[in-house]
């Protein structure tokens, strides 16, 4: 564990630590956010419906290999959405970023074994600031909800990388990447740090944290779920995919392990990638057993 991780206990309470290490570092881990029984009913969710997983989309890395991505705008009252708006994720969000956060939107990113793709050097606010988010004022709760290993492609982080600011990003193949002279001359002064994760672990970090991951090449697939977050002071001025300012129905912790829901995903809002200007997609069935 680094001077940045953190374990998740019963009487959890997000602290001044956690923004401490936040503001210094670029991101806070919260190790077991989900417990075992809250991983399952996710799962559950995720993988024994196509409810969700027919929406995703392929995004190509520009090396002939591709990662799937299903993205919705609003929570919903499922299970995923449970954990969207649960207290132990957004009142942490809101102690990191220093008020009222909303629901920008959560996306579930699928590294199949052997064809799963990389993603590029990239700030999330590379991509949001041409959404007209004024300020860097946003953020993302990386959810492991499988192992995630070097071999299956983790993330990787340059630690500090933050207090940067916004760095140009330009299409690469079908995805927006940072300027990579830019990123290598970060390199040089800052630690890359790869991101190895067990099932419901959750790395919260800033929206101008440099990050990227590797294809993966391993037997075992790589699935992450993520929520983004933006606060209420930087509601967009340019309306687009992704929501403006709309107020968030917080839940408490346990609404994750009461909730029958696993398939009814109205209200969602799925998006339609070719709305995104920041991506280039190609559609494609996500096969069910």
């Amino acid at each position: 564990m680094t001077s940045a991780d953190f374990q998740f206990s019963p009487d959890f309470q997000p602290s001044d630590k956690m923004k401490e290490d936040f503001k210094e570092h670029g991101y806070i881990m919260i190790r077991g956010l989900l417990d075992k029984d809250e991983l399952e009913k996710v799962k559950v969710a995720l993988e024994d419906n196509d409810a969700i997983r027919k929406h995703a989309f392929g995004v190509a890395d520009g090396k002939g290999r591709e990662s799937m991505m299903a993205l919705w705008n609003h929570p919903g009252s499922d299970v995923t959405g449970m954990v969207g708006r649960c207290e132990k994720v957004v009142n942490t969000c809101e102690k990191l970023l220093g008020g009222e956060v909303y629901h920008y939107h959560t996306k579930l990113m699928m590294k199949e074994p052997f064809t799963g793709g990389s993603h590029l050097w990239h700030q999330d606010y590379g991509y949001w600031y041409k959404n007209g988010c004024l300020y860097p004022d946003m953020m993302t709760v990386f959810i492991a909800i499988d192992k995630i290993t070097k071999e299956n492609g983790c993330l990787q982080i340059l630690r500090g990388s933050q207090v940067c600011g916004r760095i140009e990003h330009i299409m690469v193949g079908g995805q927006t990447g940072a300027d990579m002279e830019r990123v290598d001359q970060l390199k040089k002064v800052l630690k890359l740090e790869y991101i190895e994760m067990e099932p419901g672990d959750a790395l919260f970090f800033h929206s101008n944290l440099l990050h990227t991951s590797n294809a993966n090449d391993s037997k075992y697939r790589r699935w992450a779920f993520l929520c983004a977050y933006n606060k209420k002071s930087n509601d967009p001025t340019i309306k687009h995919h992704h929501p403006c300012y709309t107020p968030l129905e917080k839940v408490p912790n346990n609404a994750i392990k009461e909730c029958t829901n696993f398939s009814d995903i109205s209200g969602k809002d799925f998006m339609d990638p070719t709305k995104d200007k920041t991506i280039k997609v190609k559609p494609k069935e996500v096969e069910t057993n």
